[in-house]
């Protein structure tokens, strides 16, 4: 690979001259350039670069649009993000999110598949600490005063069947077409399902009853309210509920 790209070096007895001279002579002009005209750099941390309302720095939240669905956590490559409790401006308790800034690696991952916009991205980078606890962000330090549009990085996709037929300006949200799907013979009605959907999708219903005469309870869900967190998935304990994709 290397001596493919040695017919573009000069060759002969001052060829070796030339390889440190050229360089050399490029960084001179560079130097000069820079000295008697604006310079390239600036006088950090006096001076900072403009930075784009969609700078991808440390995730922010907006504390009352989130849900507690803990689909960031489950997007997350790195693991870093915790769902914990949390007090409301109520005194109520309700889940939020934790990010361990140490190991974040500022993909904006949990901005992008977060169903209600609550996990937002900043353009704030300096984040030198101490300790590692320090980089550990709950739900309150994670907030950002005045989050403007640019930081909510929506997620929309294409799906291949639209793709398949022309349709090329229909892009989707993963969870308004990804829902769940019930298997009614592995169901046993625990209820486990309902207690753990963070938008209340999910209703019991009787479906008629056993050889015994006990009525059966069966999950129904409101898929308008679902935004596929899958947390009914992980809880039911006969993995009788599943995810349908939308393709």
């Amino acid at each position: 690979m290397v001596i493919k790209y040695m017919d573009k070096y000069p060759k002969g007895k001052n060829a070796r001259t030339l390889w440190v001279l050229k360089p050399m002579w490029v960084t001179l002009k560079k130097m000069f350039k820079t000295t008697f005209h604006r310079p390239v750099t600036i006088m950090y941390p006096y001076e900072k670069e403009w930075l784009p309302d969609n700078y991808r720095g440390r995730p922010g939240l907006i504390f009352d649009k989130c849900i507690g669905c803990g689909i960031c956590k489950r997007r997350c490559p790195t693991q870093c993000i915790d769902i914990i409790e949390s007090a409301d401006d109520a005194d109520k308790k309700v889940l939020r999110p934790q990010v361990n800034l140490g190991r974040c690696m500022m993909c904006g991952y949990c901005a992008e598949y977060c169903p209600t916009n609550a996990m937002i991205v900043t353009p704030d980078y300096e984040l030198a600490a101490y300790t590692r606890e320090e980089l550990i962000y709950g739900p309150r330090k994670l907030a950002w005063a005045n989050p403007t549009e640019g930081m909510k990085v929506h997620l929309e996709e294409h799906l291949m069947s639209n793709l398949a037929v022309g349709e090329v300006n229909s892009p989707v949200a993963f969870y308004d077409v990804d829902k769940p799907e019930l298997n009614a013979k592995k169901c046993i009605g625990c209820t486990r399902c309902v207690k753990v959907c963070p938008t209340h999708a999910i209703e019991m219903y009787t479906a008629g009853e056993n050889d015994k005469g006990k009525p059966i309870k069966l999950p129904k869900f409101d898929l308008g309210k679902c935004v596929c967190c899958e947390n009914c998935v992980d809880e039911c304990p006969k993995d009788a509920i599943a995810i349908k994709e939308a393709l």
